[in-house]
């Protein structure tokens, strides 16, 4: 009695783009297995941890037999990675146990009932659903999340603010020492909606969303977030709380500006961050006219100081910040120049892309 049958590339490809949520250790044994529901051809594949759901379907050979069950997730993939990815392999289900063969092999794995998964329950009024390229969602997403909390009491910060309004989308992120901002044009107008989506979303959505050029629907509810794209459908519980005031932390008019070379900048940060401190990170930046000095020591009384050349006119500052914040910041953007906008040593500085209002970063400065 063979049910489906496909290429073990095919059918590990489904897979592991809805397991990437499955938790190996659960309250609820059935959380570690996916939900298998086939119909005809159609094969469907569903996980969920309770807060976050994932569902996709895909064509695939089989007979016109249907059947429901759920199965360990992670077995299930490190079964079909041990085989040839061009072996054909074919899943049977029968009495409480799944039987998956290729080649030669033969593997009887056991099931729990379709019926006991715990299905997300989907909010009844979804806002209107817009649409942005999944290549332009994955580079925001990748232009901010670095500046998430992680495991913060606040807990609002363990995630990204997603504002929709006009034609644009925006996404912040902050951990109270540090924010990014990054938007996008939509090609259609929406009303204005707020929602602060999860670490753990954020990350996943980041995992799954491709360059390639199709597009991604998303729609949001008062608790929840619904998007869809090539073939899957992924929901999600929203964070409850305020998120701060993202507009008054951006600081307006500093009027010490430097534009210089992103990657020497970078490389710079890099070499001074290796004699910073453990527990600090700390690096001083001294800017002067025509000179950006980097320095850095730590318990053992090393010292590292690294120079460029910039081209510069304005108030000498003596600044200190996290080297890891900085670094991260131009780290995630992929363009040649960064601007630097300063007030004085203890005002946050505000970090962009030259003639490009989209991306805007702001780092908090520490004592040194």
């Amino acid at each position: 009695m063979i049910v489906l049958k496909a290429t073990q590339d095919k059918v590990l490809s489904v897979l592991q783009s809805v397991a990437g949520i499955v938790e190996r250790r659960h309250t609820l044994p059935i959380l570690a297995n996916v939900l298998i529901r086939k119909t005809g051809p159609q094969l469907q594949l569903t996980t969920s941890d309770l807060e976050i759901q994932i569902r996709t379907t895909a064509e695939l050979d089989g007979d016109a037999g249907n059947f429901t069950t759920t199965v360990g997730a992670r077995k299930l993939i490190d079964i079909l990675r041990s085989m040839p990815s061009d072996q054909t392999v074919s899943l049977e289900s029968a009495q409480n146990k799944l039987i998956l063969k290729g080649g030669k092999s033969r593997f009887t794995l056991q099931t729990l009932p379709a019926e006991d998964f715990p299905l997300v329950q989907e909010a009844a009024n979804f806002g209107p659903a817009f649409s942005v390229p999944q290549k332009v969602l994955k580079e925001l997403l990748n232009q901010v999340s670095f500046a998430m909390a992680v495991h913060d009491i606040r807990y609002y910060l363990n995630g990204i603010l997603f504002v929709a309004e006009g034609k644009q989308l925006s996404l912040v992120a902050t951990d109270g020492h540090r924010l990014a901002f990054s938007s996008a044009t939509l090609d259609v107008e929406v009303p204005k909606q707020e929602v602060i989506l999860p670490r753990k979303t954020v990350l996943e959505m980041q995992r799954l969303l491709s360059d390639k050029e199709g597009a991604i629907e998303m729609q949001f509810a008062g608790n929840q977030a619904k998007f869809s794209f090539e073939g899957m459908e992924f929901v999600t519980k929203l964070v409850e709380g305020k998120f701060p005031d993202y507009n008054r932390v951006i600081p307006k008019n500093h009027k010490n500006i430097i534009t210089l070379g992103r990657q020497p900048l970078l490389a710079s940060l890099q070499r001074t961050a290796i004699l910073t401190s453990e527990k600090f990170k700390g690096v001083r930046l001294n800017i002067e006219p025509g000179t950006l000095r980097v320095a850095s020591n730590n318990a053992e009384q090393e010292e590292a100081v690294d120079e460029l050349d910039i081209d510069y006119a304005g108030d000498a500052i003596e600044i200190g910040f996290n080297v890891t914040y900085l670094i991260d910041a131009l780290a995630n953007m992929d363009q040649d120049m960064v601007k630097i906008e300063l007030a004085d040593s203890n005002s946050s500085a505000l970090l962009t892309i030259p003639d490009d209002a989209a991306f805007k970063y702001v780092v908090m400065p520490m004592r040194i």
